[in-house]
């Protein structure tokens, strides 16, 4: 009969049965933290801006904890998915989002929410501000610029017209990927968003020059298009290749590396001052000698930096402009307050869209 191996003498486990034991071990460290969220959300009633800021105020701690060794973008999108998971259960928080799925407006709202949270694809720009403005939806994700082709305009059209406060920013590094469901030799058609097309122009000009261009409604729909014929090549997230069965034909073909869109969060609340904050609104000017720079003289005197400025022609009044401005400061400070102020002076409209915090570029 054989002996059985002392504990002192055993084999250690094996790299594969120590995975295997610590998933065991997080799984159950999950169903514990989802406990105790659910405890802690039935003891203090909170808004759906106060729980979001909570989970963002305690994913900057831990991000920034250097003795984990982890990669920094690593730690923030695995807590962000642990947060929402932990959401299920408590107070649901619905996002609207510009769909279908696998656009990149559906990936900003993943990287920005969770893709465990209630993510609710609409139609169009207009209808996520609907959801927003009804309170359907507590958050909406629009896009707001693009660095290769400028402002959105539905977005700006919809601020002009519906009050929803801007609570977040969230610029998303875009990288464009040639997709297909046969060889890339045999494609004769690229379709995609016309967005798309355009900043990959030279790309396509240089490896695809035979190619028609085909503008199509979005990325997602250019997708499955190109699933349904190999003869159709689809400019579209690289995310978006395996859930629709596709191959990835090319990578990063963006012409300009730095291509970034910056998406607009939406909601019914301002988040409080962090101390690294901008301000957007939308203000129109007396149509007269000077008035628009004597706007953007009080600016300088109260030394806030301006980030970003657009003219935006107001729907029906021809010559008639709004001006929407971003600048660095929360409107809680003080020299906001007296900015703000004397604005509202001089402004035939003012609407202030909101204050939120200041967001890095994420890949």
């Amino acid at each position: 009969m054989a002996k059985k191996k002392s504990p002192a003498t055993a084999r250690p486990a094996g790299p594969k049965r120590q995975i295997t034991q610590l998933d065991r071990e997080l799984l159950k460290l999950l169903s514990q933290r989802r406990r105790l969220a659910e405890e802690l959300a039935q003891q203090a009633a909170s808004t759906a801006s106060a729980q979001l800021a909570a989970e963002d105020e305690a994913i900057e701690k831990l991000a920034g904890n250097a003795s984990s060794g982890l990669p920094d973008a690593y730690v923030r999108a695995v807590l962000r998915e642990v947060m929402a998971g932990c959401r299920v259960g408590q107070r649901a928080v619905r996002i609207a989002y510009l769909g279908p799925e696998h656009t990149f407006s559906h990936l900003a709202a993943v990287h920005r929410f969770g893709a465990a949270a209630d993510l609710t694809p609409v139609s169009s720009i207009a209808a996520v501000f609907e959801e927003v403005d009804r309170g359907t939806s507590d958050f909406g994700v629009v896009p707001l610029e693009n660095s290769t082709d400028g402002r959105v305009t539905d977005t700006l059209d919809c601020f002009a017209k519906t009050r929803v406060t801007v609570c977040g920013e969230l610029p998303l590094r875009i990288h464009h990927c040639l997709l297909g469901s046969g060889p890339r030799a045999k494609l004769t058609t690229v379709c995609s968003k016309p967005q798309a097309l355009s900043q990959c122009r030279k790309w396509l000009a240089q490896h695809l020059p035979g190619a028609e261009l085909r503008p199509v409604a979005s990325t997602a729909d250019a997708a499955r298009m190109a699933k349904d014929d190999p003869t159709v090549g689809a400019i579209a997230s690289g995310s978006a290749a395996a859930p629709l069965g596709l191959k990835l034909l090319a990578e990063n073909i963006e012409d300009q590396p730095d291509n970034v869109t910056r998406f607009a969060v939406i909601g019914g609340e301002t988040p409080e001052k962090t101390g690294r904050d901008k301000t957007a609104l939308w203000f129109e000017a007396p149509h007269e000698p000077g008035s628009l720079a004597d706007a953007m003289a009080i600016f300088k005197r109260q030394k806030l930096n301006l980030t970003w400025i657009e003219s935006f022609p107001i729907p029906g009044s021809r010559g008639r402009y709004l001006f929407f401005l971003e600048f660095v400061g929360h409107q809680a400070e003080a020299r906001v307050r007296r900015a703000l102020e004397s604005l509202g002076k001089k402004a035939t409209q003012l609407e202030v869209l909101g204050s939120y915090p200041q967001a890095d570029p994420i890949d």
